[in-house]
């Protein structure tokens, strides 16, 4: 089954269970209440720090563990100003801000996107896209693939193994649900060798479902993993390396 339906699936299944729209106005938001991230930030996952700590500073997580993907550049703080905003896209349906995320996530990822060959959305369990009816990593990931002429590859990487919600997981149990839940076929994996990839994804919460899919990409050969996400939350304050 393709990652994306067809056309006109999605029309029949939108006739059925019309998509609830949350705008932006309703949640009482504004862009100008977002906070946009940048540096200086931690090298490997960009958790913001207050002051600059030099160029290739690390959090005390990614110090401790470092992450498989190489580096990570969210665009939003994932908070009460933004929340209403990604909902609305992430379960609504709503694409009204489509381009300017995509636009947010391209100047965080801009040291890295001039060398990529591919661009991969998080992809989700067959079943859970006849729910939900669409991948909002790929929809994020199409629209930056537009603005930069990156490859865009939504159907190589598969999520073949259907995982309880990681909303519902600690930390560690989001590590133990994804384990293993990613694969690329061997058909599939010669196109990666060598290859510098983008992965897309809609929210940062631990890195677990990012950890897993840079894990399954590095084994089928990829030369680089970076990851661009539109959202991320921000808990606490690691101490640099």
């Amino acid at each position: 089954m393709q990652v994306v339906l067809s056309r006109t699936l999605h029309r029949l299944l939108d006739w059925i269970y019309p998509p609830q729209i949350l705008r932006l106005g309703e949640t009482g938001n504004s862009w100008s209440n977002l906070t946009f991230l940048d540096a200086p930030c931690c090298h490997q996952c960009g958790f913001p720090f207050d002051f600059d700590l030099g160029e290739e500073a690390l959090c005390a997580g990614c110090s401790a563990y470092p992450p498989k993907y190489d580096q990570c550049r969210s665009a939003l703080k994932y908070d009460d100003a933004s929340r209403g905003l990604v909902l609305s896209f992430k379960h609504g349906g709503n694409r009204e801000h489509l381009r300017m995320f995509a636009t947010h996530m391209k100047r965080v990822g801009r040291s890295f996107i001039e060398n990529a060959d591919f661009i991969v959305p998080v992809p989700l369990h067959n079943s859970r896209l006849v729910h939900r009816r669409y991948n909002q990593a790929a929809i994020l990931a199409r629209e930056l693939s537009r603005q930069t002429d990156i490859n865009f590859d939504p159907h190589t990487l598969q999520r073949h193994r259907k995982t309880p919600s990681q909303g519902l997981q600690s930390v560690k149990g989001r590590f133990r649900n994804v384990k293993g839940a990613f694969s690329i076929s061997e058909k599939n994996s010669a196109k990666y060798a060598g290859a510098n990839i983008i992965l897309i994804d809609d929210v940062y919460t631990t890195g677990a479902t990012l950890n897993a899919c840079a894990n399954t990409l590095r084994r089928a050969g990829a030369k680089q993993v970076n990851v661009i996400t539109l959202a991320r939350v921000v808990r606490g304050r690691p101490i640099s390396k």
